[in-house]
């Protein structure tokens, strides 16, 4: 059977876990962009700790992936929750360091003239801050998505959900029937959903950057 063949006759466990890969993605990218915005904000008049939180971000990002995972074993036992949270911890990184950026590149004369106009420092957060910061918080969150899909198909190794499952089997049984096309199908459903994403990330910051900022983007 050839790997065309091997698609089509289980398209529809493929698709399952295809589906099963984009939802834990975006589960963990919501709560680590909801994660790193807090801390963003939190930290504004705190730089030190941002500098800090910032650290133990980075730092965490570069804990191996199976280690890590591995890691959650003891505390979450196997399955979705260690996975999400996983992925969360690797996602946040990216996202904080492009929030902290953001914020800082607002202008300020803009938020004088917000501080002016009698906003409070929320309405200036969400009014001003926020939609000017978008871009670039955006692409923290594209780059956060695109690397997290990646790292999902490790979450096989807890028993998490996901296309991984499809690769860590065909590579244990590698040298058997249809070892190989499993592994395959696993890698190739993996780049096309990173694909997928990164074109429908490139489309929301079209139709969700202020018009004022597009030229600047």
């Amino acid at each position: 059977m050839n790997f065309f063949d091997y698609v089509d006759e289980n398209q529809a466990r493929i698709s399952f876990l295809l589906i099963q890969h984009i939802e834990v993605v975006m589960i963990s990218v919501m709560l680590a962009t909801v994660l790193s915005l807090i801390i963003a904000v939190a930290t504004e008049t705190l730089p030190q700790v941002r500098k800090v939180a910032l650290s133990v971000a980075g730092t965490i990002l570069t804990i191996p992936s199976f280690a890590l995972f591995g890691l959650m074993i003891p505390l979450f036992g196997l399955g979705v929750v260690p996975t999400v949270l996983a992925l969360t911890v690797y996602a946040v990184f990216p996202i904080l360091r492009n929030a902290v950026t953001g914020f800082e590149t607002v202008d300020e004369g803009v938020i004088d003239a917000a501080r002016g106009m009698g906003m409070g420092s929320w309405q200036r957060l969400w009014r001003i801050r926020v939609p000017l910061a978008w871009p670039v918080i955006l692409n923290g969150i594209r780059v956060a998505t695109i690397m997290v899909v990646a790292i999902a198909a490790i979450g096989a190794a807890v028993r998490g959900p996901g296309l991984g499952e499809l690769i860590f089997r065909g590579l244990s049984r590698i040298g058997g029937a249809n070892a190989l096309n499993e592994a395959l199908a696993g890698v190739v459903a993996i780049v096309a959903v990173a694909a997928i994403l990164d074109l429908l990330f490139i489309f929301l910051g079209r139709i969700s950057t202020p018009r004022g900022l597009k030229l600047h983007v």
